[in-house]
């Protein structure tokens, strides 16, 4: 089984579904060329069937992307997957993407059908897509609460049908990242075929789980990881596409690799965050303004002695500057040292001593002193 990991990111398809984060066409190719750069193996470009505008969207991806697969969401209806073969009709690696709910409250409450009309709805989704494009990935919404045994089922049938890919979501974020590496390893295990397939990974972060079990069912098999930047998607988002590539960088032991050129993960994060007018948290992982900064006076004095004392992450290797050492009141006086001889003051111990006791009075007044604060606090010892 190969290492290498496939990066299927879907910012512009359920990253979008985000209220208030539509984005037009024009908009779309730039993240998508972004996307193209950053090394992502998969560009899902929309859900053409959808809208005038979406259909629209994925056509010109379709044309303009050359190194990624461009992949277009359907249901398991003919229409659909017309529209979706239309719209892709002009790309290098085109590929339609469609499936049908699999759980219980799923198949019994949303699709009022019965578990065998399930799997002719599958077998015949993929049939037909079959017709139109070679590469088919077949999605079971809510694999996640999905009885495994039918869930083989259904992926059996899929890949026997022709699918290429076959996606096991979780699609409400409900699964613990033991149970979720478990399904993909019960789909390995006993689905006939399933080497003719890749197994994808679909996690939505509704229990903050969604980069735990994404990472889970790599390690039990699954070769394709979906993802958004900054994790956006419906509800609580989805798995965080640069979560996901910094820990297979970083847990190298484990061996697996994705073609994803990290210096532009957080270039393309700023790019998706303002695009969309979807904020970053402060202390999201990777890209956060917050996950390089440095406030507590013994953790600043670590990272400025050897960096490795607190940051797993050079932070060059995601696409920032440098790490940041803050000064507020509980910084210490190697931070307070390491800050001034950034702007060019260098003091003797005396004079340090009496510029860190100024220096705790102002943090305590102003939360965090900025290089002009800075430099208006050692005026007097440089022209003393």
């Amino acid at each position: 089984m190969s290492n290498r990991i496939q990066i299927f990111d879907t910012t512009l398809r359920d990253g979008e579904q985000v209220p208030g984060c539509g984005l037009n066409k024009e908009e779309k190719i730039i993240i998508a060329q972004a996307l193209e750069e950053l090394g992502v193996d998969v560009i899902e470009a929309g859900f053409p069937i959808s809208s005038p505008g979406d259909f629209d969207s994925v056509q010109a991806l379709a044309t303009i992307i050359k190194d990624a697969t461009v992949c277009g969401l359907s249901r398991a209806v003919q229409k659909d997957i017309e529209c979706a073969a239309e719209a892709l009709k002009n790309a290098v690696r085109p590929r339609i993407h469609t499936g049908i709910g699999t759980s219980d409250q799923h198949v019994f409450t949303k699709l009022k059908l019965t578990r065998e009309q399930v799997l002719e709805r599958a077998k015949g989704c993929v049939s037909y897509a079959k017709k139109f494009v070679e590469d088919v990935e077949f999605y079971a919404e809510d694999a996640g609460r999905t009885d495994n045994e039918f869930l083989a089922q259904v992926i059996e049938v899929a890949i026997k049908a022709g699918a290429t890919v076959v996606n096991i979501p979780d699609t409400t974020g409900y699964c613990l990242p033991e149970e979720y590496g478990q399904k993909i390893k019960y789909l390995v295990d006993n689905v006939r075929g399933i080497e003719k397939a890749t197994i994808s990974t679909h996690c939505h972060n509704d229990l903050g789980l969604s980069t735990a079990n994404s990472i889970a069912g790599i390690q039990n098999g699954a070769r394709q990881v979906e993802c958004t930047i900054n994790g956006v998607g419906e509800r609580a988002g989805n798995t965080s596409l640069e979560e996901v590539v910094m820990i297979l960088r970083k847990h190298n032991w484990l061996n697996y690799d994705t073609g994803i050129n990290s210096k532009k993960l957080y270039p393309i994060s700023r790019l998706v965050s303002e695009t969309m007018n979807m904020p970053v948290q402060a202390n999201k992982a990777i890209v956060g303004s917050n996950a390089f900064a440095h406030s507590s006076g013994i953790h600043q004095d670590g990272v400025i002695k050897n960096r490795d004392n607190y940051e797993i992450i050079d932070p060059a290797e995601v696409g920032v500057d440098k790490s940041s050492i803050i000064l507020t009141a509980r910084s210490g006086r190697a931070a307070l040292n390491f800050r001034l001889g950034q702007i060019g003051v260098q003091l003797g111990k005396d004079e340090l001593e009496g510029a860190y006791k100024q220096f705790l009075k102002l943090a305590d007044e102003i939360n965090v002193v900025d290089d002009p604060e800075l430099k208006e606090l050692a005026e007097e010892y440089v022209n003393a």
